[in-house]
C-alpha cells in the first residue's frame, strides 16, 4: 500500500477528489487528513457555504429554506471545482443534485464514504448543527436518507466502507483506490 500512496503523492492529476456520503460518514475528517498527508489543498463545502452566507447552515435552513441552501451549495461546489481544489468534502445532499453530479464527474473523482445506520447515528450524535436531523428521530431520518440517497451515491467513481476502520486506514484506502483508478484511466486512454 505504501507504493500506491507514494505514487499518489507523485501524480500530477488534474481532477479534484470529491468525498460524498451521508452526514457522519467522515467526509470532513478524512478529507482533511488526506489533504494533509499528500500536501493537497482542502475545502469543506459546508464551511465554505457558512463563509459565503455569513451565518450557520441551521440559520440558512431556518431563514431561507433548504432550496436556498442547495442553490448556494451548487455555486460553492462549482467554484471549488473550477479552482481545482484537490480534496473537497461535500454536504450529504450535494451529490443528489444532477448539476453537482455532472460537474463532479467532469472535474473530479467522486468517492462515496459509506457507513451503516448504527455508525452514522453514533457519529452524528457527537455534533449539533445538522438541520435535517432536528426534524425528528435521527435514526428514522437517517434510515430515510439512506433509502433515498444510497442508490444515487452508488454512481460514485469509488466506494469506500468507512465504518470499522480508523481515519488513517481510510486515508490509506483512498490513496490505494485512487492510484488504481488513475492507473485504469491511463489504460483506457492508451486503448482508445
Amino acid at each position: 500500500m505504501a507504493d500506491r500512496g507514494a505514487k499518489l503523492k507523485g501524480l500530477n492529476f488534474n481532477k479534484s477528489i470529491v468525498l460524498i456520503g451521508l452526514m457522519g460518514a467522515g467526509k470532513s475528517r478524512i478529507g482533511k487528513d488526506l489533504a494533509t498527508k499528500y500536501g493537497f489543498s482542502f475545502a469543506d463545502t459546508d464551511l465554505e457555504i457558512v463563509k459565503a452566507a455569513g451565518c450557520s447552515i441551521s440559520d440558512i435552513f431556518e431563514l431561507y429554506g433548504e432550496e436556498s441552501f442547495r442553490d448556494l451549495e451548487e455555486r460553492v461546489i462549482s467554484r471549488l471545482l473550477v479552482k481545482k481544489v484537490k480534496v473537497i468534502a461535500t454536504g450529504g445532499g450535494a451529490f443528489m443534485n444532477a448539476k453537482n453530479r455532472d460537474n463532479i464527474n467532469k472535474y473530479g473523482v467522486s468517492i462515496w464514504l459509506k457507513a451503516e445506520l448504527n455508525v452514522l447515528i453514533e457519529r452524528t450524535s457527537r455534533r449539533k448543527g445538522r438541520p435535517l436531523l432536528e426534524r425528528g428521530d435521527p435514526a428514522t431520518i437517517l434510515k430515510g436518507l439512506m433509502s433515498e440517497r444510497y442508490p444515487i451515491y452508488g454512481k460514485a467513481d469509488i466506494t469506500l466502507d468507512t465504518q470499522n476502520t480508523t481515519i488513517e486506514d481510510n486515508v490509506n484506502a483512498i490513496a490505494e483506490a485512487l492510484a488504481i483508478y488513475f492507473d485504469n484511466q491511463t489504460e483506457i486512454k492508451k486503448n482508445e
